[in-house]
């Protein structure tokens, strides 16, 4: 009797294993920029869905949008759009496209280490393409200090820290700096990975929140969550009006008003150095990247059902996380969009 109930045992833990085993796993890659969010969604859309888990890598905008044209994901995650290069090239390899679904606004800031000044400082268009050229290289330089009055600035050596791999934070920055400064536009220009005039190179919002961390005198960009939860200072942007504005939701949401309600089919837009007195202007949406045609019915039918919770319930956990919700118009458009994905 011992060894039948001992075999029965083990036939109940085997067949709860398969069961556990039996659920639905969905891959994805990319953009390191929404990655708390997305970690947050991800698990919270398994809480209430158990036999779906959705696995996130986030190793930054340029993987993503790789490892999904090369089929290694289910989906991919960019902060900067795919060009019509890239959708070419995903169109001619299976023979249908793939779409862009915005799902949250976010802000690059930047952020620096600057010993003996403890206060947010203010930053022209002007003095930041000055830095990331390599030509503004100390921190009381008048470029500076003119919008900074009171603020003892050292004679201090800038240190510039930028991305080294393909980032959708990157191309935010320099799709930026590509409009706010015709050196850069003409020397640099906007891209996921560039060729940068000066400093040195870390991976992921992680690694460049981390060396600005650890790193005196210098300054990056990262995400607005990243500078948050790190405790770290970042600073106030001159907009197109002339307004220092510091990062917040509502300059996020302002800068894209107008975007919203002119959002083009393929939700492919650009909101840095958007108009308006209140306007943050180093703002973006972040796109996940998904297939039109998936042959999987089971993942077709998951993420459809993922996109619909994210365009609603998951935008509630947007605010926390220092992210700002994706304008009515915008969530409208996209929940026709789905229906779409065949």
């Amino acid at each position: 009797m011992k060894r039948i109930a001992g075999l029965l045992l083990v036939a109940a833990c085997v067949c709860g294993i398969a069961h556990a085993q039996s659920g639905l796993l969905i891959n994805g890659a990319g953009a390191t920029f929404p990655n708390p969010i997305y970690t947050k969604w991800f698990d919270e859309y398994h809480k209430a869905h158990g036999n779906i888990e959705i696995n996130y890598a986030s190793v930054g905008s340029g993987a993503g949008i790789k490892q999904v044209t090369d089929g290694t994901v289910d989906f991919g995650a960019s902060d900067g759009p795919m060009n019509d290069e890239q959708m070419k090239a995903y169109q001619d390899k299976y023979g249908f496209g793939i779409q862009h679904f915005p799902t949250v606004l976010g802000a690059v800031v930047p952020t620096y280490n600057l010993p003996g000044v403890n206060t947010s400082l203010n930053f022209t268009p002007e003095a930041l393409a000055g830095i990331f050229l390599g030509k503004i290289t100390k921190w009381n330089d008048p470029a500076i200090a003119g919008a900074n009055t009171g603020v003892n600035l050292p004679a201090a050596d800038i240190v510039v820290v930028h991305r080294a791999e393909g980032s959708g934070t990157t191309y935010v920055w320099t799709d930026y700096l590509s409009k706010i400064s015709d050196e850069w536009k003409t020397r640099v220009g906007k891209g996921g990975s560039v060729n940068w005039p000066a400093g040195i190179g870390a991976k992921g919002n992680e690694g460049v929140t981390g060396v600005v961390k650890e790193q005196p005198n210098s300054i990056g960009y990262v995400e607005l969550i990243y500078a948050v939860q790190n405790k770290i200072f970042y600073g106030a942007v001159k907009n197109s009006a002339g307004v220092f504005v510091k990062a917040d939701l509502a300059g996020v949401s302002a800068a894209a008003a107008g975007a919203a309600k002119n959002m083009p089919q393929d939700y492919r837009v650009s909101i840095t150095d958007a108009p308006g007195k209140s306007a943050y202007p180093i703002a973006s949406f972040t796109w996940l990247l998904i297939p039109k045609k998936i042959q999987d019915a089971g993942k077709r039918d998951a993420l459809k059902g993922f996109l619909k919770w994210m365009l609603t319930d998951g935008q509630n956990y947007a605010e926390t996380l220092s992210y700002a919700k994706l304008p009515k118009e915008v969530v409208a458009k996209e929940m026709n969009t789905i229906e779409t994905i065949h």
